[in-house]
């Protein structure tokens, strides 16, 4: 089918003139005429008829004038849903965060992009640091929100720090190095809560000790999520080694104390991951173009 001569017979059947057409198009009359006569060939149907001095439109043409408004109404859908899509206005962002971003940062950013963006289809999965990475490598997400880079990670990943807290040791408030200022060895020797296998915390805290020479903590609770860890040891059992923008506002309303480990002061990371060399859509630059604004420091 000619999809020209279509429209053509579409903008004819709207304004209910050839001449108007014509004006319209800037086609001479004659060549909308002929391209019409060669579109009714085509179609062996008949869609103009004499009235008057103009024309009108056959039953066949008044069949086929709605199924062509109908189509260049979805062309004119689709016009605008590529020029949102590229502007970010519409579209998704699928997003894999660790559990220190997913549940602190996250949150305030989507609600501040959302503002903005609301058509934009936000797919948030929380995990461990490992699986954050592997879902950006394996493209199942656009961007990972990391907390905590690891020391290696692949060439094919791009980061950028947003910024940095510090990593804290807390204890319950009655504990005996609540608020105490005591050596790596000794403190090493508490029970620990800690998250599971792949959390980059988890792997600081084993890294120190390997910097220091130091015995590993016995890891006495495992929790796949950092609320139920900082529970437990805000109850009364063990230690943490968290990011203290998790546990700030434990410690000033005095339901956490800090151990003040001896020569120990590290920092967390948070950083934007994306994949290198490979281009972004817009609706994910603008959400990292927002959290660049917006980096929400403790």
């Amino acid at each position: 089918m000619n999809l020209h001569a279509l429209r053509l017979f579409h903008v004819i059947a709207s304004c209910g003139s050839v001449t108007r057409a014509s004006e319209l198009l800037n086609i001479s009359q004659p060549a909308i005429t002929a391209q019409i006569k060669k579109f009714e060939k085509e179609l062996l149907l008949s869609l103009l008829k004499p009235q008057g001095r103009g024309i009108a439109l056959t039953d066949a043409g008044e069949e086929i004038a709605q199924l062509a408004k109908r189509l260049f109404a979805v062309e004119q859908q689709i016009e605008q849903f590529a020029q949102h899509y590229r502007e970010g206005t519409n579209g998704s962002v699928r997003l894999a965060a660790t559990y220190l971003p997913a549940h602190f940062l996250i949150p305030t950013w989507i609600a501040k992009f959302k503002q903005q963006f609301e058509q934009v289809e936000m797919i948030i999965t929380t995990t461990n640091s490992n699986d954050a990475l592997q879902q950006l490598l394996n493209v199942d997400v656009d961007i990972a929100i990391y907390g905590g880079i690891p020391e290696e990670y692949p060439d094919t990943i791009q980061t950028e720090e947003l910024f940095q807290d510090e990593l804290w040791f807390v204890v319950a408030p009655n504990h005996r190095y609540a608020n105490q200022q005591v050596s790596l060895a000794r403190m090493m020797k508490e029970p620990f809560v800690m998250r599971e296998e792949g959390s980059s915390t988890r792997e600081r805290l084993l890294s120190l000790c390997r910097t220091y020479n130091s015995s590993t903590p016995t890891i006495s609770l495992q929790f796949n999520g950092l609320h139920e860890a900082i529970t437990a040891v805000i109850a009364g059992y063990g230690a943490n080694f968290v990011s203290s923008l998790v546990v700030r506002e434990y410690v000033e309303r005095g339901e956490l104390c800090r151990v003040y480990v001896e020569g120990i002061h590290l920092k967390n990371t948070i950083a934007i991951c994306t994949r290198k060399n490979e281009p972004l859509s817009a609706s994910s630059l603008n959400f990292i173009q927002m959290i660049r604004q917006n980096p929400f420091r403790k």
